[in-house]
């Protein structure tokens, strides 16, 4: 290949490799608590898509955010918006989020006011999701966070949150 052919090939290599989506979480949620990321892990089954963030602290392994979005009449396929706030089903939320620290309870964040998250590709079980998404909590509700901002990035393989076999 001529030195031209090679620049080319390094060129959309460097393209590519900065178009990755990182895992990582910002907003005014982090005034709250820490958003520092160690892994991130996305299951997936016919009626919901979760993502989960864990840090690493010492001896404890925090999940620093979990949100899980119900996907009854949810179309999600890359390029497809989903709207957060809101109910799938009278006194159900679309979508809830949690945080739960080593050691320490579970704390449910208020509702979704408003927010909407996008995959980049994937999606199915057993693929490589990306997305990314924001959200703006509710003021009342909740155990802390309320009036906050959470906005986040994801990319990890799909794995399957199944109900496994029926009894």
């Amino acid at each position: 290949m001529k030195k031209r052919g090679w620049a080319g090939v390094w060129a959309a290599a460097l393209l590519a490799s900065s178009c990755a989506v990182d895992n990582g979480l910002g907003g005014s949620l982090g005034e709250v608590f820490p958003l520092d990321v160690s892994r991130v892990e996305v299951y997936r089954n016919d009626e919901a898509l979760q993502v989960t963030y864990y840090r690493n602290r010492g001896v404890f392994l925090d999940v620093v955010v979990r949100v899980a979005v119900a996907l009854k009449d949810v179309d999600l396929k890359p390029g497809n918006k989903v709207v957060l706030e809101g109910e799938y089903a009278p006194f159900h939320p679309r979508t809830s989020v949690t945080h739960a620290p080593g050691g320490e309870p579970v704390r449910a964040l208020p509702p979704v006011q408003k927010g909407e998250l996008t995959l980049s590709g994937g999606g199915p079980v057993g693929t490589l999701t990306t997305g990314s998404f924001s959200m703006l909590f509710a003021a009342e509700g909740g155990d802390l966070g309320g009036g906050r901002t959470l906005n986040g990035s994801f990319n990890a393989m799909a794995v399957d949150a199944g109900f496994g076999p029926l009894p």
